[in-house]
């Protein structure tokens, strides 16, 4: 019998408290279904900074844009749900008809469960012998359930073999391609993917069902190198199929790849697959579109190369207030790397609220050049107006370290009404 599961509807009737940042003091102990229902303003009703908001139209217009994308090139989609980690917006990418919610580790995958996702995709050779008595156990309690995991190596496969032994339900698995010398994961070359796929055919705990890769991977990528590397993995599944390797596959066959970088190739080197004996599963697994960004997936989506297909939306704004003006050339605001991905670029100063008079202006003049643990360094240029009480909007770099430094998001629309919150589970 399968488990019971949250919803994640149910987060709604979580308390409001000290755990969460910025939110309004005068909201301790209302739910935080009663907070949204409120429909406060993020600048005048009481929320604190520093604040991280999303912005309620670009989230829809994301989710909407990959949900046509995927139809237009006959892909399936299963976005990687460590972007987020958010179960809200898990439910609202399968209602945008993804296939299911791709993760990395064990710990996202039993969130992704304990909320109900039906289909898995484990992008990582998975070893850990009880994260894989789990999964069995998870697999047998549920008909309905569908996890799919990488293998890169013959001893893995040794590995999951061991720790599976006796399960109801083999688990089923895609070799995984490595992207190329000084890459990542994945076997090196197609004579390491055979013997991968051989082993699994050696076991009665594990079912071949497809290959897989990761192009952002590829060293010094560029779209012919990515396009060349898909290719070999294209060419493994079609010998992989004429060798009879997915002879226990269910009725279909997956082939999966797909960061949020090079989809567009992608998609045209799936739709040039030739046919196989069964039904091909074009799995994508993209997951920054859903907030994208205003530095590295600005920078690199695909949308850039393929304007007319559409054009995502950065989500994410951080709110933070100036705490001290120095002088001319100098001011800091209140929010820092515990509140700000910095990984892959510094926040971006975008947009200044007067505390005067609550008026809007563009941040001219204004740049953030560096930070401590919770403030932010701004250059202010000759002529840039900015004093102490005001509040600086900023855009964020990678989506993948902003979710995670905040457990309870406001989701904000375009007038600053906060209509819903996000909660993450890192």
């Amino acid at each position: 019998m399968a488990a019971a599961h949250l919803r994640a509807e149910d987060l709604r009737d979580e308390r409001v408290d000290h755990r969460f940042k910025g939110l309004p003091v005068d909201a301790e102990g209302l739910t935080v279904g009663e907070l949204a229902a409120q429909r406060r303003d993020l600048f005048t009703g009481g929320f604190t900074t520093p604040v991280l908001a999303l912005s309620a139209e670009a989230l829809e217009h994301n989710l909407a844009l990959l949900e046509t994308y995927a139809e237009r090139h006959g892909l399936a989609f299963a976005p990687h749900g460590k972007t987020s980690m958010a179960p809200q917006l898990f439910d609202r990418q399968v209602a945008h008809g993804a296939w299911g919610i791709t993760a990395a580790v064990p710990h996202q995958a039993r969130v992704y469960r304990t909320f109900g996702v039906r289909r898995i995709f484990l992008a990582n050779e998975l070893v850990d012998a009880a994260a894989l008595r789990w999964v069995a156990t998870e697999l047998e309690r549920d008909p309905d359930f569908r996890f799919i995991c990488y293998v890169d190596s013959v001893r893995g496969v040794e590995l999951m073999d061991r720790a599976l032994e006796g399960c109801a339900r083999p688990v089923d698995v895609v070799v995984e391609l490595g992207a190329g010398d000084g890459a990542r994961t994945g076997a090196r070359t197609e004579a390491d993917c055979d013997a991968v796929a051989d082993a699994v055919a050696a076991t009665s705990t594990l079912r071949l069902v497809g290959v897989a890769g990761y192009e952002g991977e590829v060293p010094d990528a560029t779209p012919g190198a990515v396009r060349a590397w898909l290719l070999r993995l294209t060419a493994i599944a079609v010998a992989f199929d004429k060798a009879g390797r997915f002879a226990a596959a269910p009725d279909e066959i997956v082939v999966s790849a797909g960061g949020s970088a090079w989809f567009d190739t992608v998609a045209e080197v799936f739709a040039e697959l030739p046919p196989l004996s069964r039904p091909v599963l074009k799995l994508l697994r993209s997951g920054a579109y859903v907030s994208h960004d205003d530095g590295q997936y600005r920078d690199l989506t695909p949308f850039n190369r393929v304007p007319e297909e559409g054009a995502l939306k950065p989500a994410f704004r951080l709110w933070s207030q100036v705490v001290s003006r120095p002088t001319p050339e100098q001011a800091f605001v209140n929010a820092g790397k515990r509140d700000a991905a910095y990984d892959l670029h510094l926040p971006e100063a975008q947009v200044v609220r007067s505390a005067r008079d609550g008026s809007f202006r563009p941040a001219d003049g204004i740049t953030v050049s560096r930070l401590s643990d919770q403030h932010a360094w701004l250059d202010t240029a000759a002529g840039a107006r900015l004093e102490v009480g005001d509040w600086v909007g900023m855009g964020l770099s990678h989506p993948c370290t902003s979710f995670d430094k905040w457990q309870l998001i406001p989701v904000v629309e375009a007038d600053g009404t906060v209509v819903d919150f996000v909660r993450t589970f890192f």
